[in-house]
Parts: structure tokens; sequence; C-alpha cells
């Protein structure tokens, strides 16, 4: 059990990574806290300081999560505290708690007073490396409607919908055999309705037409 409270505390610190902050006070000396939405995500990096930088910032948190999963989670390999007391594969298990230990570090961010993002890029990084093909398929959902609508919180509720259907559709219709099914289907639909409900306001304003849209125009 030290070695998953071991595990889970790495994954935090991972998660904790303010990139937000460090990408707007690095090139703009600005908290991007203070800006926009004052949330400390990409998405308020994209309205404020622009897309390519909005995109950097979603590409390093999604990493945050990556690693959590494929680099964290791996010291706990052939060694694991709940073998034979879980109906859930070993390891998957292992993989979802650090990815969710990397998320909660990316939202309560012990480097920036508590005060981070809402966890979607960096839960989108642990899910594609465990569900690989299922998060290609969201992604595309999400490029497509951002694009389309300019709105980033729209893409980012559709995409998230679409990752429980797209596992069962594969599992039940095309009859793929997912590796730990059992295990990843309420976990994916769990985080999709927690992205919804930290979309909450985001729904509202997309509801009453007030929803900022972003720019695919450079921002000096």
């Amino acid at each position: 059990m030290f070695l998953l409270a071991t595990i889970i505390i790495l994954s935090y610190l991972v998660g904790s990574i303010p990139t937000s902050i460090i990408i707007s006070k690095l090139f703009h000396g600005i908290d991007i806290r203070e800006h926009g939405s004052g949330n400390a995500g990409g998405t308020n990096v994209m309205r404020v300081l622009g897309w390519k930088k909005g995109l950097l910032v979603i590409l390093l948190d999604a990493l945050k999560g990556a690693l959590a999963v494929v680099v964290v989670a791996r010291l706990h390999y052939g060694g694991l505290p709940f073998q034979n007391v879980s109906p859930f594969d070993d390891f998957t298990l292992v993989q979802i708690i650090a990815g969710i230990a990397a998320v909660i570090g990316h939202i309560w961010t012990i480097f920036a007073g508590f005060r981070g993002g809402k966890g979607i890029a960096t839960a989108l990084g642990m899910l594609i490396m465990i569900i690989t093909v299922d998060m290609l398929v969201a992604l595309g959902i999400f490029i497509i409607v951002v694009t389309i609508s300019r709105y980033v919180s729209l893409g980012s509720i559709l995409a998230a919908l679409s990752i429980p259907f797209t596992l069962i559709f594969r599992e039940n219709i095309l009859h793929d055999h997912i590796q730990s099914y059992g295990t990843l289907l309420p976990f994916v639909a769990a985080v999709s309705l927690l992205v919804v409900f930290t979309h909450r306001k985001n729904v509202m304003r997309l509801i009453n037409g007030t929803e900022s849209k972003i720019s695919f125009k450079k921002k000096k």
C-alpha cells in the first residue's frame, strides 16, 4: 500500500505543475487566472493569449496525465496491493488511480494556491494512453466542433460524452473485446458526467448565448 500511496502522491505532483500559469508568465508576464474567465486552463489561455499558446498548454496538460498512467503507474507493476481483492483488472485500476490523482493535482494544484484548471486536458492525456481509439474519436469530435462553432467548452462536452458510447459500440457492436471493459466503462461514464458538471457555467452561457468564442487569429 505504501507503493500505491507513492504513486498517488507522485501523480498528484505531476498533475499539479501549473502549465498555463508558467506559460502566461513566461511569455506575457501575466497570471492567466487574473484574465478572461479566471480559470487556469487551456481554454482560457486560448481566449486570452491566442490559439497557439492555448494549444501548447493543452498539450502540456495532456502530457501530465499521460506521464501519470504510463510512467508513474508502472512503479507498481508486478507488486499490486489489491490482487484477488478487486474484480477489476489490477494494472488498469492502478492507471486509473494514478490518472485521477493527476487530474486532481491539475484542478487543485499545490504549486498555485490550489487554484488550477478544470482538468479536461489532463484527463484527455490519461485516457488516450488507456483507450487510444476511443479518445482519437473524441479528439476528432472536439476538433470538428471547435472549428465550426469556435466554442471550446462545447467541443469538450460533446467529446467527453462520446467516449462511453464509442466504448460501448466497439465492445458490443464491433466485438473488439476491449481489455478491462468492465473497469473502463463505469469510469469513463463518470468522467464524462464530471466534464459536464465542471462545465455547468459554460452550459448556461451557451444556452444564454453569452459564451466566449475563441479566435484563430494571432494574439500579440
